[in-house]
């Protein structure tokens, strides 16, 4: 498949290199007339089937597209509450852009083909038309405002953080390359915390105010795990650049900027086990796991070991390139019951037991 790709990039660097030097030759105007290539109607009839055949392409290779790589999980496999808000807007825009493309396209190559240059033919064309540009500025302002407005109404559904119920209050915090949760502990509420109070003798690698009594009970932790069915609320802080957290089957993903504090909130609806046994994931792992099979014979047979099975887990990611490494930050998200976090919560050491005294 990479062959093929890098021949067709090639043939068409050597098409697009051929017509501007045709273009260069018919620019310059200090050639006779003898010599300037003048189109004529077998010229204008031949790029007429080729704008028809080009539409035939494209149709037909983003219907081998949708029907071959058309699976999309990420439209259809959301574990938190506001999920399906976000896949619906998504799926009305794809749907949007998908008819808008078709019909233009079509328009474009078959007036090319229809309307073509031959002998005798005089262009008709219209100086000003104001009814027709008042139909092609006012459907547009109309579909854009509805997507516009629900997405609108979308964001502000997930960001309006609802105090009452109580949400469970964790810090994401970003650096180079990797992540850190805090969870607020018995108290709910996170101790203050500064970059200009790292101690690293100490332990404390976030910077959390020592002398803060909200701290004392902070649980600092390198596996976020979260209880399905809970309102959680992300303080997301950054140690060095700008980074984005990024937890795509949540779809949630807020920037972490040096010297602010941003946030996020949404509740998980399904535990990592749960959609471990969704079929479009199970399908995923097994797709993958062949592909890692057949990576693992040559392996074995150079003497190396074996690529090890994939597993589903949800991912904290970085979406926002931030260095080097920055394909590798990335931290594993366990969602489970709040009797499982309770018991996990009760094996971490309190912020107060962690440092180093």
């Amino acid at each position: 498949m990479t062959a093929l790709i890098s021949i067709l990039v090639l043939i068409f660097i050597f098409v697009a290199i051929w017509q501007m030097v045709k273009i260069f030759d018919l620019t310059q105007t200090g050639k006779s007339t003898e010599n300037n290539q003048i189109a004529n109607d077998n010229d204008n009839k031949v790029n007429g089937y080729l704008m028809i055949g080009f539409l035939i392409f494209i149709y037909a290779i983003t219907i081998i597209c949708i029907a071959k790589y058309g699976d999309l999980p990420l439209l259809s496999n959301s574990a938190s509450e506001h999920g399906p808000s976000v896949d619906r807007l998504m799926i009305i825009s794809l749907l949007v852009i998908f008819f808008v493309q078709t019909v233009t396209q079509f328009l474009l190559h078959y007036f090319a083909f229809k309307y073509r240059g031959q002998k005798g033919r005089k262009a008709l064309f219209f100086a000003d038309n104001n009814k027709l540009e008042a139909i092609w500025t006012i459907i547009p302002v109309i579909v854009l405002a509805g997507l516009i407005i629900q997405g609108l109404f979308t964001w502000t559904s997930i960001m309006n953080v609802d105090e009452e119920a109580d949400p469970m209050v964790v810090e994401l915090y970003a650096q180079q390359f990797n992540w850190k949760a805090r969870y607020a502990g018995a108290d709910n509420a996170l101790g203050k915390a500064n970059v200009r109070l790292i101690d690293l003798d100490k332990a404390n690698i976030l910077g959390v105010d020592e002398s803060d009594p909200n701290a004392q009970d902070d649980v600092i932790v390198t596996e976020l795990h979260l209880p399905v069915g809970k309102p959680v609320l992300f303080k997301m802080r950054s140690q060095d650049v700008l980074h984005s957290a990024y937890m795509p089957h949540f779809r949630a993903q807020m920037n972490c900027v040096p010297g602010m504090i941003t946030q996020f909130s949404f509740t998980p609806t399904k535990t990592t086990a749960e959609m471990r046994e969704v079929p479009e994931i199970k399908d995923k792992v097994a797709n993958i796991n062949k592909i890692r099979t057949e990576n693992s014979k040559e392996l074995i047979a150079n003497g190396e070991e074996a690529l090890e099975p994939y597993e589903f887990d949800y991912l904290l990611l970085c979406n926002k390139i931030c260095g080097t490494s920055h394909y590798n930050m990335q931290m594993k998200i366990i969602v489970e019951t709040q009797e499982e976090f309770d018991a996990w919560m009760k094996e971490q050491k309190q912020f107060k037991n962690s440092l180093n005294l």
